[in-house]
């Protein structure tokens, strides 16, 4: 097994991004974030891969940002803002990953871990998991970027809450909030996991981007049809995945989609 701090793991049809310090609980360095963007684009540039799992080894999902590499890169006011610009190119390049994501969490998610669970589309989470974004515990502020994918996921008051108290809550209050998808008891989320994963592989790889590209958009602020969501739309008509998924219909059988366009 690699030693890499962070690494792909490809399986027959998704990727596992796998967080690989479980000593520190994941911890997340800034040779981690550094190496985020090339992995996110490995998996992206790969046809094989239809969707893409974000997870820590060990017992921990992330205890988030590595503090006690913190005398280093903040330093000086350029190495923090080199940090600073690694972690946003991490966190951003998987919200905007073109392929659907999901965190699965045990264990703390905490900090940064809370942010990187938050860029994925889909959160799903062990009962007695731990979930916190507590740089008002550090004396810091949080990004706008950051703070918009909170609030997209809980609203306005919870992100407050969350935010000033720096609190922590379990899986199940995190599912009550809005934080995750998800709730499962600790021995039960890898078989739930694994049904949901089958289920999403059985279906059409290029409906997945097209929606995910539209929600994307909404959630940037575009609140009517443009050129480009009217294209996306009719080009899926000229797809190979809607010429087996409606034949797939009419012959009363499953779909083998391949995603191509």
């Amino acid at each position: 097994m690699t030693q890499a701090p962070i690494y792909l793991q490809r399986h027959d049809h998704h990727a596992e991004l796998v967080l690989n310090r479980p000593e520190r609980r994941n911890a997340l360095s800034a040779r981690m974030w550094s190496a985020l963007p090339e992995l996110l684009a490995d998996a992206a540039d790969d046809p094989s891969i239809k969707l893409l799992v974000v997870r820590g080894e060990g017992g921990a999902f992330t205890a988030g940002a590595d503090i006690s590499e913190f005398e280093t890169v903040y330093a000086t006011a350029e190495a923090a803002e080199a940090y600073t610009k690694a972690i946003a190119k991490g966190l951003d390049g998987l919200a905007h990953f073109p392929k659907p994501t999901l965190a699965v969490i045990r264990g703390a998610c905490v900090g940064g871990g809370c942010g990187l669970a938050l860029s994925c589309d889909l959160r799903f989470a062990a009962s007695d998991s731990r979930f916190g974004i507590t740089p008002a515990k550090l004396g810091l502020a949080y990004t706008l970027n950051d703070t918009k994918r909170l609030i997209d996921a809980v609203g306005v008051p919870v992100a407050k809450d969350l935010l000033y108290s720096a609190r922590l809550v379990d899986g199940i209050e995190a599912l009550d909030i809005g934080l995750i998808n998800r709730c499962f008891e600790p021995d039960t989320l890898d078989a739930e996991v694994g049904t949901y994963l089958a289920t999403m592989l059985s279906r059409s790889t290029g409906s997945a981007r097209a929606i995910k590209r539209v929600i994307h958009l909404i959630r940037a602020g575009v609140d009517h049809d443009t050129d480009e969501t009217r294209q996306l739309f009719l080009d899926a008509f000229r797809s190979e995945d809607f010429q087996e998924g409606y034949r797939a219909f009419l012959d009363k059988r499953a779909p083998d989609f391949t995603g191509k366009a």
